[in-house]
C-alpha cells in the first residue's frame, strides 16, 4: 500500500502563484506528505506554512536545465538551505555527461553535497530521457561517489519521465545506500506502485492526491 510519506508533493510550474503554493502546503499537511518540492523562491513561504509539521521543504536547484554555472547552483543551494530547505533536488549538467566530462559532473555534485552537509539531503536529477543506459550508470556512480543522498529520474520538463527500467537500473547501481526518486509523468496509483516495485524509495508528483485516492 502506498504511503503519503513516499511522496514529494510537487509544484514547479513557472506560472505558479503564492495562492497555488499555499494550496500545495495545505494539501501536503492534509495527507502528511514527506515534503513539498518547489522552486527556490517559495522556500521561505513553505517553511512558514509548514512549521510545526513533519513535512520537509524541498527546493530544486539549477532547474530545469542544469546547464548554468556551478557557482550559480552553489549559490542557490546555499540560499535555499539558509531559508530552511531540508532537501535539495539539483539538476545534473546533462551536456557534461553527454560529452563524457564525468570528472566535472562528479565535482559539481560533490560541491553541492558539501554545502548540504548534514543540514539537507541532496538529490541528483539525471534527466534519464536524455541519457543512454551507460550514461545513467556513470551518472549514478558519480552521484554516489560525490556523496549525494538520492538519484532522481527527471525534472518533468523533459521529453519523457520515469520508467520502470530506469528505476531498476538506478537502484542496481546505487544499492541500498542511496535513495532513488521516481519523478516525471507519475499520475496514477498503478504507475506509482510500479515505480516502488522497481526500486523507488521516493515519488515526486504533482498528482499526489489523485494517486492516493483524494481529489
Amino acid at each position: 500500500m502506498l504511503s503519503a510519506k513516499l511522496f514529494d508533493h510537487t509544484l514547479l510550474r513557472p506560472e505558479s502563484t503564492q495562492t497555488d503554493i499555499e494550496r500545495l502546503c495545505l494539501q501536503a499537511k492534509d495527507i502528511d506528505a514527506c515534503s513539498v518540492c518547489v522552486n527556490s523562491c517559495w522556500v521561505p513561504l513553505c517553511l512558514r506554512l509548514l512549521t510545526g509539521t513533519r513535512i520537509k521543504v524541498c527546493s530544486v536547484v539549477g532547474f530545469p536545465l542544469g546547464a548554468m554555472s556551478t557557482a550559480a547552483k552553489e549559490f542557490e543551494t546555499k540560499w535555499a538551505i539558509e531559508q530552511g530547505a531540508q532537501e535539495i533536488d539539483m539538476v545534473m549538467n546533462v551536456g557534461w555527461a553527454k560529452a563524457g566530462a564525468w570528472d566535472e559532473v562528479e565535482a559539481e555534485i560533490a560541491g553541492l553535497a558539501r554545502l548540504c552537509g548534514d543540514r539537507a539531503t541532496l538529490k541528483v536529477i539525471l534527466e534519464t530521457c536524455l541519457l543512454n543506459d551507460e550514461e545513467i550508470i556513470r551518472a549514478c556512480l558519480a552521484a554516489k561517489r560525490a556523496g549525494a543522498g538520492f538519484v532522481k529520474t527527471s525534472t518533468g520538463f523533459g521529453s519523457a519521465g520515469a520508467t520502470e527500467d530506469h528505476i531498476r537500473l538506478m537502484r542496481k547501481m546505487v544499492g541500498d545506500e542511496m535513495g532513488v526518486k521516481a519523478s516525471g509523468g507519475i499520475r496514477t496509483r498503478e504507475k506509482a506502485e510500479a515505480m516502488v516495485k522497481a526500486g523507488a524509495s521516493r515519488i515526486g508528483s504533482s498528482n499526489t492526491l489523485a494517486i492516493l485516492g483524494g481529489t
